[in-house]
């Protein structure tokens, strides 16, 4: 980042601290306040699909990838990566709906 940008995203910590702007408003100055995408093992992503009540080829048709990489993430043998992490992340913390269609 240039000397602008960090002093940007330094005033608008400062901001936030203060209660002068919100979260949402934080993140359009600070990319680095973005929460960080977790990393699943196997049996996190077994449950949740589980959890959705889904089997694993529905389950990849939500998440775009095959079925095929869905049984190898939940045997360990593979482990889901960029936009597919993320789209984990959020169907875990806010439900199948965000993401339907």
């Amino acid at each position: 980042m240039t000397d602008i940008q960090n002093t940007l995203s330094a005033m608008a910590k400062d901001l936030y601290e203060v209660g002068a702007i919100d979260k949402t408003t934080l993140r359009q100055f600070d990319p680095h306040s973005l929460p960080p995408v977790p990393h699943y093992t196997a049996k996190q992503i077994t449950a949740i699909r589980q959890t959705l009540g889904l089997s694993q080829s529905v389950f990849a048709a939500y998440l775009n990838v095959s079925d095929r990489a869905v049984k190898k993430w939940e045997q360990g043998e593979a482990k889901p990566k960029g936009a597919t992490l993320k789209l984990l992340s959020i169907v875990e913390r806010k439900g199948l709906d965000v993401i339907a269609l």
